[in-house]
């Protein structure tokens, strides 16, 4: 249902519609939708060329707004969700002309197909509002047969109905976001309502306006189908975001299902986050570590043959002559957003530090990497130095830690729960933090002899304590013993 009302809405744009209201009535378990717009409407010829099958082909030359593409939108749309199909339209004050299909009604007659002219007969008022109105169109469908997946129970129907409309919902928002960002924004679309409360939101797949969101140059790309233009986008880490905002931008399917490139034709969605089939030498595949990545990649409707869109304006293939480009466009971004995931933000749109100390370092041997902990950070070099002749009991203690660490189990974890927590640093800063920031403040202090501001420096150079710059800015100029 959700793609299929989208159609729908694409025939309000082309119209040049400002409003599209969706109202959705369950009436008894005798359940409606009606979507109508003020956009310029139709005069009765073009209604029954609207109404025909395939009445314009994909090799038509269309207007360069136009997100048609068969001329089958509107009926294969509706008929794939109801069995029968009322349009109502008016253009500049005209009187209203209406157009009705009833499979029932085809069926019956066994042979003919008959294009009727009314409502069918206790539906007139679902036409009324257009009455009302200069211009513009109502689309009705009624005798939902494809919704209930063949429940009888009501109670369970009438549920499957509700959750239908919060699918509708969210994907309007995310194929039509780009329409209805801003303050005045080229189309407004409310559902079941006609003020703000009602109205549908944009989902920006890119968090555009977000501070920390990384943005790639655009590239415009210049094809025998028109230009295409593509932009990378890297998103914040969530220790960035807040709660709600994490939970809100993971999408219905969650960050890692999101990644990917996102494919517009006008400005509207038609693929939203895939790898398309690139990568080398084997496609990519949606990985946790690459969860951030996303591109925004539009096209014209002169490259539907080339992009080799479905009739369902679902899903597109880039051509050969464009793979070997966007790959490099997409690795760039995976990349990236790599690194923002692996040091939790510190990649962001503000500039990394320029020398963070990690305890832990990858060394990459015959294609196999091994992780190990760098004997030269100054936490470790101060447990050396205490340890004396007992050095190479902390070194075996050391190999013993890199020799098990459950790289694998944390991968699963990782890819079957979400991101995994580092521990107690990796929250806000707890009394534990302050003490072991205390501690190696004292050792480079006193046991190493650096000035207050040489220790402050280097601890700023120091992970995981340069995620903390209040509470180093704070230490005393003669530590504590």
């Amino acid at each position: 249902m959700p793609a299929a009302v989208a159609d729908i809405v694409d025939n309000s744009i082309a119209a040049q519609a400002k409003n599209v209201w969706l109202q959705f009535n369950w009436a008894n378990g005798l359940p409606t939708i009606t979507i109508r717009d003020d956009g310029r409407g139709m005069g009765e010829a073009e209604l029954s060329d609207a109404m025909r099958f395939g009445g314009q082909g994909p090799a038509r030359v269309r207007e360069p707004t136009d997100l048609g593409r068969f001329g089958l939108g509107l009926k294969t749309a509706s008929f794939s969700q109801c069995r029968r199909l009322t349009v109502a339209t008016r253009r500049g004050g005209s009187s209203v002309e209406v157009r009705r299909w009833d499979l029932d009604y085809i069926a019956a007659a066994a042979r003919d197909w008959h294009l009727l002219k009314s409502a069918a007969e206790g539906s007139e008022s679902l036409l009324a509002d257009l009455h009302q109105a200069p211009s513009g169109t109502v689309i009705v469908w009624e005798l939902l047969d494809r919704l209930s997946d063949g429940e009888v129970d009501e109670e369970t129907s009438e549920t499957i109905f509700l959750e239908a409309i919060d699918r509708v919902e969210e994907h309007l928002s995310m194929v039509f976001h780009r329409y209805l960002e801003g303050p005045a924004p080229a189309i407004r679309i409310f559902i079941n309502g006609v003020d703000s409360a009602h109205q549908v939101k944009p989902w920006d797949p890119f968090m555009s306006d977000h501070p920390a969101t990384i943005r790639r140059p655009v590239e415009r790309i210049y094809t025998r189908a028109g230009i295409v233009e593509v932009q990378g986008f890297i998103l914040p880490h969530k220790d960035r975001l807040s709660a709600q905002a994490s939970e809100r931008f993971a999408g219905a399917s969650g960050w890692t299902a999101h990644q990917g490139i996102y494919v517009y034709r006008n400005k509207r969605l038609l693929v939203a986050g895939s790898w398309l089939g690139l990568g080398a030498p084997r496609r990519w595949t949606k990985e946790e570590a690459y969860k951030l990545a996303r591109l925004r990649l539009d096209i014209t409707n002169a490259a539907d043959e080339d992009w080799k869109v479905d009739i369902r304006k679902s899903t597109a293939r880039p051509p050969q002559y464009l793979r070997s480009r966007l790959r490099v466009l997409a690795d760039d971004a995976r990349q990236l957003a790599r690194q923002v995931f692996a040091h939790r933000g510190n990649y962001g749109a503000r500039p990394p530090e320029p020398a963070v100390k990690r305890v832990w370092t990858a060394l990459e041997r015959d294609r196999r990497v091994t992780y190990r902990i760098d004997r030269k950070h100054a936490a470790v070099h101060n447990v050396y130095d205490l340890a004396g002749d007992q050095s190479s009991t902390v070194d075996a203690m050391l190999r013993i830690i890199e020799e098990t660490v459950p790289v694998q189990k944390i991968w699963l974890d990782a890819t079957e729960r979400g991101e995994v927590a580092t521990g107690g640093f990796s929250e806000l800063p707890s009394k534990e933090t302050e003490a072991i920031l205390k501690t190696v403040y004292r050792d480079l202090r006193r046991r190493i002899g650096l000035n207050p501001s040489t220790a402050r420096e280097r601890l700023m150079q120091m992970e995981p304590f340069n995620q903390y710059p209040d509470l180093v800015a704070a230490l005393p100029e003669n530590p504590e013993c």
